[in-house]
Order: C-alpha cells, then sequence, then structure tokens
C-alpha cells in the first residue's frame, strides 16, 4: 500500500504499469472508492493500493470552525494495518497557502489548541513525529517492511540550477552539473531528523537528488491540459527509477 499524496499517486501508477508489462496477459481488476484505489493481479494474488492522505495526519471538519489539519492526530492509520508492505510520502500539501487558494484546512490543531497558520517546516516537522510514532505502535516488522517514498523536489525556480528566469515550461534535458546548486531542500531534514528517532525499521528510498536533477521530467510540457505543473511526474519516466529503486531495495536485504 502506497499512503500519502499525489507524488505517491505517480509512484503508484508507475509500479502498476511497470508489473502489467510483465505479466500482461494477467487477468487484473480496478476499484476504487472513498480515498482507497486497488489494482489487483488476480491469477498471483497480488493487490496494489493507494490510500490517499495528503499530510498523513488527519483533516477534519468541525462545527463552527471549518476544516482542521490535526497535528497529533492519525485515526485513518487503522486503515493502513495488515499490509506486507507501506510506502509512505508527505510534503508536497504542507505548503499550499490561503494566498494560493490551495490550502484545504482553516485551522491547525495540536494539543487540543487551534492556530491559524503556523510554521510550515515546523508543523510538517509535528506531523511527521505524530506518523513515527504511529509506526512504533503498530508496525510488527516480522510481518509489515515500511519504506518512506522521500521528497519529491519541484521545479517552479530557475535559480535552483542556476537559471533564474526559467521554470520547467520548456526543459527537454536534466540538469548536467556536478552538485545540484540548490541543495537538499529542508523538508529532507526534516525526514532525516525524524527517521533518525523511530524505533522501527524504516527505509528511506532518498529519491530526492537524483529527481531534482530531472528538471525536464514534468508533465508540463507533455499534458494535454493547460497550466504550469513543475511537481508531478511524466508516467513513464522518473517514477519508474523511484521504483526500481524500491525493488532494489526491497529483494537486497
Amino acid at each position: 500500500m502506497f499512503v500519502g499524496d499525489s507524488l505517491s499517486f505517480n509512484m503508484w501508477q508507475s509500479l502498476g504499469c511497470m508489473i502489467h508489462s510483465w505479466v500482461p496477459s494477467s487477468r487484473t481488476s480496478f476499484t476504487r472508492r472513498d480515498g482507497l484505489s486497488e489494482i489487483a493481479f488476480l491469477d498471483y494474488d497480488f493487490r496494489l493500493l493507494l490510500y490517499r492522505t495528503p499530510y498523513l495526519v488527519d483533516m477534519e471538519k468541525q462545527q463552527n470552525v471549518g476544516t482542521v489539519l490535526k497535528l497529533d492526530s492519525i485515526r485513518s492509520g487503522d486503515s493502513w494495518l495488515g499490509m506486507d508492505m507501506l510506502i509512505f510520502n508527505t510534503w508536497h500539501w504542507w505548503t499550499h497557502t490561503k494566498a494560493s487558494q490551495s490550502q484545504p484546512w482553516d485551522y491547525i490543531e495540536e494539543g487540543g489548541k487551534l492556530y491559524k497558520d503556523m510554521n510550515r517546516l515546523v508543523a510538517f516537522y509535528k506531523g511527521l513525529t505524530t506518523w513515527a510514532r504511529w509506526v512504533n505502535r503498530n508496525v510488527d516488522p516480522s510481518k509489515t517492511k515500511v519504506f518512506f517514498q522521500g521528497i519529491s523536489p519541484t521545479h517552479y525556480l530557475g535559480r535552483e540550477w542556476n537559471e533564474p528566469s526559467k521554470s520547467c515550461k520548456g526543459e527537454s534535458q536534466p540538469y548536467f552539473g556536478l552538485k545540484y546548486p540548490a541543495g537538499t531542500p529542508m523538508a529532507g531534514v526534516v525526514v532525516e531528523k525524524v527517521l533518525s528517532r523511530i524505533k522501527k525499521p524504516v527505509y528511506l528510498l532518498d529519491v530526492t537528488l537524483l529527481s531534482q536533477y530531472r528538471k525536464d521530467g514534468h508533465p508540463t510540457s507533455y499534458s494535454i491540459h493547460n497550466g504550469l505543473d513543475c511537481s508531478h511526474w511524466c508516467l513513464p519516466g522518473l517514477p519508474d527509477t523511484w521504483n526500481l529503486l524500491l525493488y532494489t531495495a526491497l529483494f537486497s536485504g
């Protein structure tokens, strides 16, 4: 099961296509309901699931308040139990604000207190720490392998690869420098800090740096839809490489 946001969807969809390419004659089924999607390869008794939850922690509608992002609550985690593999991902939506009209919550809640806003890296750290506690309490490593997908970079700001006037639009070549100018994103530092303190084994699929080089891999130049999308990835494309690395990590022990 992939658990996370639209970048989890990117990787889940890629893996489904890659598996199907190896067993094209296998009977398959596809279902989707209430944020849960499943591709089943019926001849192999194999299910590939996606649970959409952009923040991992809960987001609830409360009377007279509106939608609340609850940094210390993961009730939806009950739906993740019993999996052979869990691949988690979050960060993309933590940066969305009211100013961009894409922030889906009205308040942040922690410890029973409501906050109109909070430094997003601080909120991300608190939410990810709640997720780490969930893993410690609920995962049996002898039955479930846990991965964290890592931070997927964006390419909206050309200054991050020393071309200030550009974005990913029109890019057809990767970055070829020896060192990516923007360096490690702070969200990646937060992930490493939280994972260093977790008690159960969680494998970090660190896709950040290799993905930073792929400013050419976004759908903006290839999609039939209008708009600038420098955060998601083309399929086939970079998420296929993420899945090859996942496969290697899974079977290398």
